[in-house]
């Protein structure tokens, strides 16, 4: 069984989806395997390079993650084209990692699963919610400006939407321990996670 989780930027996808990795789900994140994986990739480099410029490369020749996170997210253009070279290298270590345990227990996080389309993936989605509020509040906690975090929020599905098309929700809003539980109760009613 495959979970897609979802939400929006500071909901507490990580959060819920290290939750599902403590009760046994083997966890992909997306957002890690570009950073880590995919952005390191000498053609990937270059190719950003070629498509925007020597700013996006470091003096050490590393993305300059900042930088191009900057570009993207101030044009649609720009980001579509980062997407459209990133997701298909994405798609791959999926497929990869899935085949590794084709009848285990998946968790994976996915910002843009709703975005993307990229609900057939995936047996189950989840999002993780919480209010506006506390979503900017988190954001500003990690450093991110306010109007860069209602920038970046923008950027995706309005959140009662993505609440809307999940298959399930988890409410993060409260402690910690309250997440946890409500991943337990949602473990308890999947149907072939017993």
């Amino acid at each position: 069984m495959i979970l897609g989780i979802t939400g929006g930027i500071g909901c507490g996808k990580s959060t819920a989806s290290k939750g599902f990795e403590r009760r046994g789900f083997r966890r992909l994140d997306s957002d890690a395997l570009i950073r880590d994986e995919i952005l390191t990739r000498s053609d990937v480099r270059g190719q950003l390079l070629a498509r925007f410029g020597p700013k996006v490369i470091a003096a050490d020749g590393v993305v300059d993650r900042a930088e191009l996170g900057q570009l993207v997210f101030s044009d649609e253009a720009a980001l579509r084209a980062l997407e459209d070279l990133t997701h298909p290298h994405l798609f791959e270590i999926w497929r990869l990692e899935f085949a590794k345990s084709p009848t285990g227990l998946w968790v994976v996080e996915v910002p843009l699963l709703f975005e993307k389309n990229l609900e057939n993936w995936f047996d189950f989605t989840v999002c993780v919610a919480c209010a506006p509020a506390q979503q900017l509040a988190r954001l500003e906690q990690r450093g991110l400006p306010h109007a860069l975090a209602e920038q970046r929020i923008s950027k995706q599905l309005p959140l009662a939407r993505k609440i809307e098309l999940a298959d399930f929700v988890l409410w993060n809003d409260g402690a910690a321990e309250f997440l946890q539980d409500e991943i337990d109760h949602l473990i308890q009613a999947l149907p072939v996670a017993r």
